[in-house]
């Protein structure tokens, strides 16, 4: 293909606008959503549930083979064992985020029951360079830099987004039905990530020890707060319980079946803290060696 791609604006909430693009389509992949973990998003259901229903259900009336979802590994923290695969329950969530996530899934879910060629692609924390903006894995980063890591329970599942792209690329095949792909990336503790983190840099992050509970009840404290007066910190209690309650991902039948393979964590990461310093989110001096390579 040459040439400019045509683009057509629309509301994903418009059902009526979300139609008239979907008709010049053959498939579709859905990356709208309202991410509604390090800070108060404005309309979860809007996006989260009525937009996805415009999309979904609406490509699969018109035929488009496939029609791609990426849901969230949210839909399944908390999680009911130690590894999550694409069979594993979906969770009973605790937060605005996680119900309205989970209602999308079900319904992506009863379009696969029903034969729709859906298929749907569970990423983790996804980073990278050149984000629209920083969304929560690459937030941490920066805050976790600036301020400390926080040592707890749980971990984080490192996605880079060239690798989820090449993905979503591998998914666009029609005629395979529907399909699920768990794309959790590499497991990382809180310890371990901020030694990759030490690793790439050349310098040495903070940590602190705390627990659970205090992690818990700071992340409440946070955001009665942020209700009331901005803080530029990215903890908020919906994001902690995704910190605490991670468990790693079972991604091998999604690499094999697609033929994908993950790139080093520490290449992900070190990319992340360079486009972060480069575009003034993370001071230079942060990301110690990295910054040699950062444009002026």
């Amino acid at each position: 293909m040459t040439g400019p791609v045509p683009l057509h604006r629309a509301d994903v909430r418009d059902a009526a606008a979300v139609r008239a693009g979907l008709e010049r389509c053959d498939a579709v992949i859905h990356a709208a959503a309202e991410i509604g973990v390090i800070n108060h998003a404005a309309d979860l259901t809007g996006t989260n549930v009525t937009g996805l229903k415009n999309v979904l259900g609406q490509a699969a009336e018109l035929g488009l083979d496939p029609v791609v979802h990426i849901s969230s590994i949210g839909v399944f923290v908390p999680p009911s064992g130690p590894v999550i695969t694409t069979e594993s329950p979906l969770s009973t969530p605790r937060n605005d985020y996680g119900r309205s996530k989970l209602s999308g899934e079900r319904y992506a879910r009863r379009l696969q029951e029903q034969g729709m060629p859906v298929t749907i692609v569970y990423p983790a924390g996804v980073a990278g360079p050149c984000p629209p903006s920083p969304d929560a894995l690459m937030e941490g980063l920066r805050a976790g830099l600036e301020q400390g890591w926080p040592i707890t329970a749980g971990g984080v599942g490192v996605v880079d987004v060239r690798d989820l792209a090449v993905v979503l690329a591998r998914c666009l095949e029609p005629g395979r039905g529907p399909r699920r792909f768990m794309l959790g990336g590499h497991y990382l503790t809180w310890a371990q990530l901020a030694d990759v983190c030490d690793e790439v840099t050349g310098g040495r992050c903070r940590r602190f020890r705390v627990s659970r509970a205090v992690l818990r009840g700071a992340a409440a404290v946070l955001d009665a707060v942020k209700r009331v007066t901005r803080i530029d910190h990215p903890l908020t209690r919906d994001a902690v319980e995704m910190m605490v309650t991670m468990v790693r991902t079972y991604d091998t039948p999604t690499l094999e079946a697609l033929g994908v393979g993950l790139r080093p964590v520490q290449e992900t990461i070190a990319d992340s803290l360079r486009w972060l310093a480069q575009e003034g989110h993370l001071a230079t001096g942060k990301i110690g060696r990295l910054a040699g390579s950062v444009a002026p």
